[in-house]
């Protein structure tokens, strides 16, 4: 999972983005809202956490735009304004989901799971195929009824997977969202990974669809 974190206060963004990646997410971090509008509008990402007080441009304008254009990104909206209108307000220009500063760091992480969750179209929380479970609230994978132990890279994949089980996720979809935006990216980098996954999960679980990408299935039962 990938995700575009727009914050102007260093020292808070610093804290979540470390948040997100202990928790295997992948980060992109934006300190005002004129780049992060940019990112936001170019790249592809499983959800945003966007500030509304942000330097060059204000975050409801920012979140307009990408609903203008058409980004149905999940958003997250991370600000200080506590007012009944100030939620409106950002509920009105696209916003899935808000939550006012002071705010538990770990709420974060479980309210992005969720939004992420259902944007793939999950309404539970766990998510089963053939042997495979995975707890998109908790982001614990197990095989067989077994804990899975993944590094971050497999468990951004396998999620991504996962999510879209049955469904055939070209490469450089799983790229995008695997690796932060200044990463030197391999050319050969997700087909490691993906043989990785198999010699963890089984071989014919992850089928490769030539010149397309990759899908998960149940596998054999």
């Amino acid at each position: 999972m990938r995700v575009l974190l727009v914050e102007d206060d260093d020292a808070l963004a610093d804290g979540i983005a470390r948040a997100l990646r202990a928790e295997n997410f992948a980060v992109d971090v934006a300190s005002n809202g004129e780049d992060g509008g940019h990112l936001g509008a170019t790249e592809r990402y499983d959800a945003a956490v966007l500030d509304l007080g942000l330097p060059k441009r204000d975050g409801i304008s920012v979140l307009r735009d990408w609903r203008a254009s058409g980004r149905d990104l999940p958003v997250l909206i991370l600000t200080a304004r506590d007012g009944w209108s100030d939620k409106v307000e950002g509920f009105k220009a696209g916003a899935d989901d808000y939550l006012v500063k002071p705010f538990r760091i770990e709420e974060v992480v479980m309210r992005l799971r969720a939004l992420v969750r259902r944007a793939a179209g999950h309404a539970a929380a766990r998510i089963i195929c053939g042997a495979l479970a995975f707890d998109a609230q908790l982001g614990t994978f197990e095989l067989d009824g077994l804990p899975l132990k993944l590094t971050a890279f497999e468990w951004r994949v396998l999620s991504a997977l996962m999510l879209r089980k049955e469904v055939v996720i070209e490469r450089a979809d799983l790229i995008e969202r695997v690796y932060e935006g200044d990463a030197d990216v391999d050319s050969n980098s997700v087909e490691v990974i993906i043989g990785r996954l198999r010699r963890k999960i089984g071989a014919e679980r992850i089928e490769t669809v030539r010149g397309r990408g990759y899908r998960l299935t149940a596998g054999a039962s």
